[in-house]
Formats: C-alpha cells, structure tokens, sequence
C-alpha cells in the first residue's frame, strides 16, 4: 500500500509556529477570555482596546506548534483593527493568512478564532459598548465629522455625523456602475453581493437605482416587509445578505418614480444614516445607470469608496 502524500507546511506556518508573535498575558487589558477545546489544547486571549481600536491583544496556549502559529496570527490580525472587525475575524481569516495548515490541525485556527471573538466580547461587556468611540471624538484626524464646517447648521453637522457612524462600521464600499440601463448591472450587484456571503463575510447589498429597483425581484423579496428598531430601519435579510432597496417602499412594483435632484440625494443619505447596517465587511451598491447626479450623489454620500466594478456591454457589429 501506498504511504500518503506528505502534507507541506507553509513558511509562515514554521515561522509563527517557532517565533510566535504576542504572547503572554497583558498587564492593563479590557478583556480577557479562555477556551479549551475538543482538542484537549487550551488558548487565553487578552485585548487592550483605545479609541475603539485594538491597541493590544495577547495569547498563551498550551498546544502544539500549530496551536501557537494560529494564536499568533489571530493577534497579528486583530490588532490595528476596530472591535467590531477583531470579533469578525474566523477561521479561514486565520488559515488563509498562515497559508493553510493540514486538515487534522485546522481545528486549532478555529480555536484561536473563538477565543479571540470572546475576548472582544468580553471588552464589549466590560466597556458596555462594542468599543466603539462617540461620532466625532475619535483620535481619527482624517474623519469628516470631527469638526463643523463653517456655516454649517447644528442639524446638519449631527446628521452627517449619524451617516459618518454607519459608514465606519462599513469595511469595504464597491459600487457597480453602469453607462446606460439595462445591461445586467443589477445581475452583477447581486451575484457579487452573494459571493462574499458564501466567502463567510457580514454583506450589505444597497440598491440605490431609485428609477427601475430590481434587487427585490432577483432576489425573490417582492413581498419583503420593512421593520423598524430604536429609530432605524432594519434591512431585509436573506440568507445572510442584508438588503434595503427602494423597492420595499412602493405600494406597486410598478409606481413610477419622479424625483428631483435634492430629493434623490435625500433619499440616498437615508438609506445609510437611518437604517441599521451593523457591522459589515462589505457593502455592495447597486448604483443607478448613466453619469449624472444619481451616481455622483452615491459617490458624494460614500465619500471614500474602495472599488468599482463597470458593467458594459459591446456595441454594436462588435458582438460574439
């Protein structure tokens, strides 16, 4: 009989495995966690968390090599980064960083994950938030709702100041975008949308083509209801695709739209200040068709957007 194949450990592995970054308990620390797991291996987490960042996070674990390589990747990970997205991080975050691990040992990538989100968790309990600062008293000097503007109303700086609170919680903002209508920009929107969820991450898909919305319809929720909690609206969830459209708004999937431009614009701040997103690693946006205000608005409103995806189609004697 054939011995099998020997398995190839990658060079990241070895390295955190032999070196592990972070280790031992913290001195100061707001949140502390330990699990054992089926294993029989244990890991103990701690995190230091300012200005809603991890500023610090440490382990201990009694395993294997492979026990330390995915305690200290975990930490690698986590720190630099808000609560909220330390506490997202899972398994294959870990396994894909280290560059895999053989099957037999990937439940310790698990293991680090767990007793990392607990630790989070356990900050968010002690702290009695998710680690979050207040809009506008961050140390983030970039932030665009730090200051008030010169000649800006009290209302308008606390409204931007709502919509700057949800896009910080937002990891990765792509618009798709196309020159014309009908050329299966809202296919793509959704397929892409989709695709993250099934890569394990939290999905927001937005629908701001306020003239023809057609994501309810390709995703089966025509007859999707709205609900509301402490003052936001809650998107529809399907899936694990969270999803808000103005199609959820009309009476008739058939009621025309005739908006002008300050109302569009309105209307698309709405769906991001007022509605409660969460946390998520990606928000996917269908943007309206062609090149005037409905995407410059999107743009405005996002500010920083990470990518774009620009859907055409080949005119025409060009096709095949």
């Amino acid at each position: 009989m054939e011995s099998p194949e020997p398995q190839i450990v990658s060079p990241t592995v070895i390295d955190h495995a032999q070196h592990p970054r972070n280790t031992g308990p913290l001195a100061t620390f707001d949140g502390h966690a330990r699990i054992t797991g089926p294993c029989g291996d244990t890991m103990e987490f701690w995190v230091l968390v300012r200005d809603g960042m991890i500023h610090k996070a440490s382990f201990v674990t009694n395993g294997c090599g492979p026990s330390l390589a995915c305690g200290s990747m975990a930490t690698c990970l986590a720190q630099g980064t808000r609560l909220s997205k330390a506490r997202a991080i899972g398994q294959r975050d870990i396994l894909a960083a280290l560059g895999g691990l053989p099957a037999e040992v990937e439940h310790c990538a698990l293991l680090a994950a767990n007793t990392l989100k607990a630790a989070c968790e356990d900050t968010a309990r002690r702290t009695g938030s998710d680690g979050k600062p207040e809009c506008g008293s961050c140390s983030d000097a970039s932030c665009a709702a730090r200051q008030r503007l010169d000649g800006e109303s009290e209302e308008a700086f606390a409204e931007r100041q709502q919509l700057q609170a949800t896009l910080c919680r937002i990891g990765l903002k792509i618009l798709v975008l196309s020159g014309k209508g009908g050329v299966g920009k809202s296919t793509v929107a959704v397929n892409l949308a989709v695709a993250f969820v099934l890569a394990g991450r939290k999905v927001g898909l937005l629908d701001v083509d306020l003239h023809g919305p057609s994501v309810p319809t390709m995703l089966g929720l025509e007859a999707a209801t709205l609900h509301e909690a402490e003052g936001k609206l809650l998107p529809v969830e399907t899936g694990g695709l969270k999803v808000l459209s103005l199609g959820f708004f009309l009476k008739n999937p058939d009621d025309a739209v005739i908006w002008r431009g300050p109302l569009k614009m309105k209307a698309i701040q709405q769906f991001l200040k007022d509605v409660a997103w969460g946390d998520l690693d990606v928000l996917v946006v269908d943007s309206p068709p062609g090149t005037g205000d409905e995407p410059l608005s999107v743009c405005q409103v996002l500010g920083t957007v990470d990518g774009a995806v620009v859907v055409t189609t080949p005119p025409e004697g060009r096709g095949g």
